[in-house]
């Protein structure tokens, strides 16, 4: 009898220590896919100051460059892996020449010189994706925005897909309902949809982007003054191809000024004016906004954080490439 307890004792404590075991494992492999703050600080420690330099330097040359690489995150990011960056094969078309992008997106040979430099400084260490959040960070900051410890880690994909960015990016013409649907397809709410949306206080769009809003000639929040101006931009010749200005008083300048025109009927894109003409909760969110630009900075950088975060892909999903147009 007393062998048996003894027998059935050991079997016990094999049996721990293998859930043991295997709750170790599971915890350290928990541990790895997560994304993390200073990531690179031994195997890449000059990483962050190089994105730094070459966004920056980019920007002093071209200032439609901070909104250039920000809308590159954000289009990257529904699913933030890299493959809005993959030129097309013949095994995939690319996301480049989704309706969403084409036309749209720039900033590649920036991307392109940050990849060169840290690859002969840290080969195969900082992702294409890890760039790509950090640049849209140090854009920010640049242009006056607020700043925020970028979480590292992402793998870049093998892949790229254009029916999925065709899909999932929300088009200029959304309304409410669609947006906040396509975010929070993606897992963001309904506050960080007005919150990130404020990134459009820089950069530019073409006249085709906007065209529905020129026909509007009534309502509450129509500035019969503002959409003279487009309609006189837009008329002329090649006016599809024209760009205005996302924001006419600062866009430069990262900061609040995009909810202040909106509420002065100022909203370029369909879908930011709707913001305000459409539903009384996104209203009530853009006047806090217009009215306190410190809430909406603290909003901003959080949402950024959780948006930088979607679709990530770790471990063996992905890869480090050596060439952020192109698969290893």
């Amino acid at each position: 009898m007393a062998k048996c307890l003894v027998l059935l004792f050991l079997c016990l404590v094999m049996v721990s220590i293998n859930v043991a075991n295997t709750m170790n494992e599971t915890c350290v492999d928990d541990i790895s896919i997560v994304l993390q703050i200073d990531l690179y600080k031994n195997s890449c420690p000059e990483a962050e100051s190089i994105i730094y330099s070459w966004v920056e330097n980019a920007v002093s040359q071209d200032s439609r460059m901070a909104a250039s690489l920000l809308r590159l995150h954000f289009h990257d990011c529904f699913g933030c892996d890299g493959s809005v960056l993959l030129d097309d094969t013949e095994d995939f078309t690319g996301e480049k020449t989704a309706l969403p992008n084409l036309n749209s997106l720039r900033g590649f040979e920036v991307i392109d010189a940050i990849k060169s430099e840290l690859e002969s400084v840290c080969p195969q260490t900082v992702s294409c994706a890890d760039i790509l959040a950090t640049a849209a960070r140090d854009s920010v900051v640049i242009s006056g925005g607020p700043s925020w410890e970028v979480e590292m880690g992402r793998k870049d994909s093998l892949g790229a897909s254009k029916e999925a960015a065709t899909n999932n990016i929300p088009g200029p013409n959304s309304t409410v309902p669609i947006l906040v649907a396509k975010f929070q397809n993606v897992g963001l709410s309904f506050n960080d949809m007005i919150a990130l949306s404020g990134a459009h206080t820089l950069g530019m769009a073409r006249c085709s982007t906007f065209s529905s809003r020129l026909q509007g000639s009534n309502g509450p929040d129509i500035n019969l003054d503002f959409l003279q101006n487009l309609q006189q931009l837009c008329s002329q010749t090649d006016g599809n191809s024209r760009l205005a200005r996302l924001d006419l008083v600062s866009p430069a300048t990262f900061d609040n000024q995009y909810y202040i025109n909106l509420l002065s009927g100022e909203g370029l894109l369909p879908s930011d004016q709707a913001l305000v003409t459409d539903d009384y909760q996104t209203r009530q969110l853009v006047l806090s906004y217009a009215e306190d630009p410190l809430a909406f900075f603290e909003d901003f950088k959080n949402s950024m954080l959780k948006m930088g975060s979607l679709g990530v892909l770790t471990g063996t999903d992905g890869q480090i490439r050596g060439n952020c147009r192109v698969v290893n």
